[in-house]
């Protein structure tokens, strides 16, 4: 497993975020996760990044805060905190997120204390989610198991055989086999998004059609200038990074104002903290009118509210129902695998690279082109084994996209 794991720390340094000599690195990591955030560090020295920064997080005390602090500590985010981020993110630093929490470990807590200090950290962190959002720094997001997520996972376990059969998940997922040649592996994986992502950037679609037997009939209208990306994105310094790993996924925006119908959610989302299960939408003009759950639903009517554009949608996303991490049949209870094993959408903000020129434009140009302006950004999904997706061309044309769940490209 030691291979594996040195291996899995310089795919994240080395091709997820491409750090570059000279250059900072920023890791967010849970302290239960430090001895791979060593490593990743190590990894980081060894390719010639300047400096590597921490960030702790402890899922233990994020739950007593928003239990017990302070009611105006919720509308606070501490300059301090705002310098470091805002500034390393100006100077183009790397930033990745070590992803690994208990999916429940804010169950209980009032909505609305999570709400308000995601609209405080957001308006203070502005520039950090800006340049994020805009390809302006390289950042990664990876996991790595913790017992409470694996045991969820897997709770027919015990913890260590909980905690390996995760690990081996992940591994698979990232395409990590021991033998060293993970690097050539996402090359070629990489290689094979870009053909469909020109293959779909080719097509000039004006608007998808989504239908299947759990409900979902959903007519999305892409803006007129909208662009495909996938893979490996391109920072403002000119180097590769790869924001997610594992990622499967090619994806857009959606016009704001162009989604009608009704979509039913195919897997539990895990939000802050808390599991949304057995949800669907009802979607007029764009906006979100309606919104139901089996489990979790003040939760998503949380997540809906932050702002105006929360209620609104930021992302069309494709991936195959064929796919590896599909095909380990395995509810990851984590917005990075789970998102990566379907088709999904996204409320919230929209990407500025999926527009010609997006990433240089203003929020008032986005805005112009028919992006939409949010500060959440949150994925579920929706894709299954029976998904027909329909694309009707700026011509007129209708193109199969997606046939029982799959490429038809």
């Amino acid at each position: 497993m030691q291979k594996k794991f040195e291996e899995y720390a310089r795919l994240l340094i080395e091709v997820g975020l491409n750090v570059q000599k000279g250059q900072n690195l920023g890791i967010s990591c849970p302290v239960d996760c430090a001895w791979f955030a060593r490593m990743c560090a190590s990894a980081a020295y060894d390719v010639g990044c300047r400096e590597v920064i921490m960030r702790w997080q402890d899922d233990q005390l994020t739950r007593e805060k928003y239990l017990r602090a302070d009611d105006e500590v919720f509308d606070e985010t501490p300059q301090w905190q705002a310098d470091m981020l805002n500034g390393y993110a100006n100077e183009g630093a790397a930033y990745l997120a070590i992803s690994a929490r208990d999916p429940e470990n804010l169950k209980g807590v009032d909505p609305e204390r999570i709400v308000r200090s995601q609209r405080s950290s957001s308006q203070a962190l502005k520039d950090f989610y800006h340049q994020q959002m805009s390809n302006g720094m390289p950042w990664c997001i990876a996991s790595i198991p913790i017992p409470s997520w694996a045991e969820k996972v897997f709770p027919d376990c015990g913890e260590q055989e909980a905690m390996d059969k995760l690990w081996e998940a992940i591994f698979q997922a990232v395409r990590i086999s021991g033998s060293g040649d993970a690097v050539q592996r996402w090359q070629e994986h990489l290689d094979t998004l870009k053909i469909r992502v020109d293959k779909l950037n080719d097509l000039r679609l004006e608007s998808l059609h989504y239908t299947n037997s759990l409900g979902t009939d959903l007519t999305i209208r892409l803006p007129e200038n909208h662009l495909w990306a996938g893979g490996a994105g391109m920072s403002k310094a000119g180097h590769s990074f790869i924001a997610n790993m594992p990622t499967e996924e090619i994806f857009t925006a959606p016009l704001r104002g162009g989604m009608d119908g009704v979509v039913y959610a195919s897997l539990p989302l895990c939000h802050d903290g808390n599991i949304i299960d057995g949800f669907h939408f009802v979607i007029r003009e764009g906006k979100i009118v309606e919104a139901h759950a089996r489990t979790g639903e003040e939760t998503l009517k949380a997540a809906i509210s932050v702002d105006e554009g929360a209620a609104y949608f930021g992302e069309v996303a494709l991936v195959p129902y064929d796919s590896p991490i599909s095909n380990q049949k395995i509810l990851f209870y984590n917005t990075l695998f789970d998102e990566n094993a379907s088709c999904h959408l996204a409320f919230g903000r929209a990407y500025p690279e999926c527009v010609t020129g997006g990433e240089e434009m203003t929020t008032e140009e986005l805005a112009a082109e028919g992006l939409n302006d949010s500060i959440t950004h949150v994925d579920f999904m929706v894709g299954t084994a029976d998904l027909s997706i329909v694309g009707r061309t700026r011509d007129g044309r209708e193109v199969p996209i997606f046939v029982d769940g799959n490429f038809a490209i």
